[in-house]
């Protein structure tokens, strides 16, 4: 009987699309291409070259060599699959409506890209297999639905940084065929920076002759010390014949290139080359390390757009591309500020200051390739001194530029570095290659609206897309990009083609499953870790019984925990929600998928805190005592011992008298609590701080580094604390920022009122 049973109980059909459909109807039954199936297409040219694109991708792996032929009919035929361009069919570029039936399979769009989406549909329904392009004995079959699919946003895209390590073109092809795999429609290739120039400019050879290949390459990461230099000569360069090559390749797919050349900053490469263009005259080297660099484009300069306008004029000819993106990001003002030239032009230009010479910059960029049918895309910081008339804003400094940029009707794209930078980790850096820092799982991606709440419904309408970025420079081979792309770049694909409404990240995780067998027929090398829960503190201070809250970022896992000290099983206790806590201890938990493999284990101390009580009184003065002193120091213990200057802050920042870099400061005072309870204060800075209270170190974020913040909870009684701040920055950008968590909860980041010395 179970026999019969199982014999009549048809298969269920599955559809693990990435991205999933705006719209899709499940049906009973299944088409199957076989050596009689034709492809059938009714419509321009390009519809022809869709269906003879499907044919040709089919027929390797199935041994089907599919015929194409052209039909006067508009519906569904019966043993084929067919490729109707459809005026009539509603809906923005990219939509399609796709008909899958025991009989045949139709595919309609109002264009040749919802027709290329449809098949790409199909493509993704078929097993896996039919990526391999070689013989593959299975039965072709494609589950029985009725879709109608359109895109949320008109620009979906992934950037890829070769400046800082370069890749083939067979690679830049193949991270082509993804994005078109996973219907995104933008490659943003980011053409130059300060470690390397990758385009062949003809009227400028040393760009490919110097500014191509540096001497060396950091060792380690950017942050670290000593610094140490691999010793090696490094670079390499795409001739305009190569770039041209990959425009075609990606149009073919319905990818548009957008090239970037950077300006004004991120230029050290270039002026090595032609150092004329530089504020000081060089000499200049390709840069060696990372960072952000003060030798930038000299805006007072005519020879300098006179350069930038004949790069961009060869540019224009390589790429048919609307957009040009400029950057325009992370550049120092210092040569600026320093240089006749800049201070000439800051005067005959009315700039007030050095930002508005920068705007003064991107809208003559802007004139330019306006004057060309083109339109410039920039990084946020092009709003600064005020943005550029018709330019479009990449927000990748959270969201706030892009709600400015929308509020002033200029069209955006969310590329948040809180959501989408790829470079961040996605697993404990102890487990995983070098990175920049950061930590970015694919549940945390897939988590971001890009529609920001604060925008009314028209102001929401400029925000027409979104863009991961892949920034590389701790990934010098194309296996180690794909490792750190996907599947996250799976993550974004679907961001950008479903509402927020529609998505769900329990059936996304579903279905990525079933996608890892694409992806490995593909030959990509994707992360697929069962990663650790997670929690938002690293250890539990409390002073009443509270909870510990933990999250699964791992997919198709459960959470198992103990708090006794052992080490969780699949025997523990099930996570299903905050764990109360009233005695010390460690609470330990794994994630665990359906095959038994597990995670390594988190470990969260648990420590009830006892109560301090301040130890001074308040001062006569508000604000704090300041000692700024200059000097390449290497510790925050250096800076108390070094000699300064004696200014006063209003609170915890650097004073508006330091210089760009080689100075440290203390900041010295008292702070008044005026409630009792638990208190979290975290230092941020670039490079080293300490935060001391009551006279003890507390927090100690000392050392080289990148901006990093360090924690420290504190059981305060009310009363007055002495305090003491001490900073130190050598080079790479200042920063220095205190904030602190009430027992009420609220976040603190000024404390003016409750400051004296």
């Amino acid at each position: 009987m179970v026999l019969l049973f199982a014999s009549c109980t048809k298969p269920v059909n599955e559809y693990n699309l990435v991205p999933y459909p705006s719209s899709l109807e499940e049906k009973e039954g299944t088409f199957e291409i076989n050596n009689t199936t034709k492809v059938l297409f009714n419509g321009s040219e390009n519809t022809q070259f869709v269906a003879q694109f499907f044919a040709d991708f089919i027929s390797p792996a199935s041994v089907y060599k599919l015929e194409v032929e052209k039909t006067e009919s508009t519906e569904l035929t019966k043993g084929a699959i067919t490729f109707i361009e459809d005026k009539q069919i509603k809906g923005a570029e990219g939509s399609y409506q796709l008909s899958i039936t025991p009989n045949g399979v139709l595919v309609k769009a109002n264009n040749p890209v919802g027709l290329f989406y449809g098949f790409q549909t199909i493509r993704q329904l078929l097993p896996a297999s039919i990526e391999s392009k070689e013989l593959s004995k299975v039965s072709w079959l494609l589950p029985a639905t009725e879709i109608n699919d359109t895109p949320r946003f008109s620009y979906r895209g992934l950037h890829l940084d070769v400046g800082r390590h370069f890749y083939p073109v067979d690679f830049i092809k193949k991270f082509i065929d993804l994005l078109a795999l996973h219907k995104m429609n933008v490659f943003h290739w980011h053409l130059t920076e300060d470690q390397g120039w990758r385009l062949e400019i003809k009227k400028y050879p040393k760009l490919t002759e110097v500014a191509a290949y540096r001497d060396e390459t950091r060792v380690g990461h950017g942050g670290s010390r000593p610094e140490e230099y691999d010793g090696k000569r490094y670079g390499g360069f795409y001739t305009q014949e190569e770039a041209r090559e990959v425009v075609k390749y990606a149009a073919e797919r319905h990818i548009t290139v957008i090239p970037e050349i950077e300006l004004p900053g991120h230029a050290q490469a270039a002026l090595a080359a032609y150092p004329e263009l530089g504020c000081t005259g060089g000499p200049y080297e390709v840069a060696k390390t990372w960072g952000v660099f003060k030798e930038v484009y000299c805006a007072g300069n005519e020879k300098t757009f006179e350069f930038l306008e004949n790069v961009l004029l060869e540019v224009m000819d390589i790429f048919p591309s609307e957009y040009i993106h400029i950057g325009g990001d992370e550049c120092p003002k210092a040569r600026w500020n320093e240089c006749p030239k800049c201070k000439a032009r800051m005067k005959k230009e009315h700039c007030e200051d050095s930002h508005e010479l920068q705007s003064y910059f991107i809208s003559r960029a802007e004139k330019f390739l306006n004057s060309h049918g083109r339109q410039i895309i920039g990084w946020d910081e092009i709003l600064e001194g005020g943005l550029a008339p018709n330019a479009t804003v990449m927000s990748w400094r959270g969201i706030k530029g892009g709600v400015e940029a929308a509020r002033q009707k200029h069209n955006v794209i969310m590329t948040p570095n809180s959501h989408v930078y790829l470079d961040y980790y996605q697993n404990t850096p102890a487990s995983e290659p070098l990175a920049i820092g950061g930590f970015l799982p694919i549940s945390k991606v897939y988590s971001y609206n890009p529609i920001p709440e604060s925008l009314s419904a028209e102001e929401a309408n400029y925000i027409i897309g979104v863009q991961g970025n892949i920034w590389t420079e701790y990934m010098p081979t194309s296996e180690h990009v794909e490792y750190m792309a996907y599947p996250r770049a799976c993550a974004i694909a679907e961001m950008g083609w479903l509402d927020y409404s529609q998505r769900n990240f329990d059936q996304f995780s579903n279905r990525l499953q079933k996608h890892f067998e694409r992806l490995d027929a593909l030959n990509v090398n994707y992360f697929n870790k069962v990663l650790s829960p997670i929690a938002s503190v690293d250890k539990v201070e409390f002073v009443e019984p509270t909870t510990l809250e933990l999250q699964n970022i791992a997919i198709g896992t459960e959470i198992y925990y103990t708090i006794d000290g052992s080490k969780p099983n699949q025997n523990s206790s099930v996570y299903v929600g905050p764990i109360t806590l009233s005695e010390e201890g460690i609470v330990k938990a794994v994630t665990i998928n359906e095959t038994g493999e597990t995670s390594e284990v988190l470990e969260i101390p648990v420590v009830r805190l006892q109560y301090i009580e301040g130890k001074a009184a308040k001062g006569d003065n508000k604000g704090l005592s300041c000692k700024m002193a200059t000097g390449k120091f290497k510790s925050c213990a250096d800076v108390l011992k070094a000699d300064g200057k004696n200014l006063t802050v209003a609170d915890v920042l650097i004073p508006e008298e330091a210089p760009f870099d080689h100075f440290g400061l203390v900041l010295e005072g008292m702070v008044t609590i005026t409630e009792e309870g638990l208190y979290q204060f975290s230092l941020g800075s670039d490079d080293g701080s300490q935060f001391y209270m009551n006279n003890e170190l507390v927090i100690d974020n000392d050392g080289f580094h990148g901006m990093a913040y360090k924690k420290a909870n504190l059981a305060l009684k009310t009363g007055t604390y002495p305090v003491k701040i001490v900073y130190f920055e050598a080079t790479g950008g200042e920063n220095l920022k205190l904030h602190v968590i009430t027992p009420d909860g609220e976040k603190v980041s000024s404390f003016t009122e409750y400051l004296s010395h």
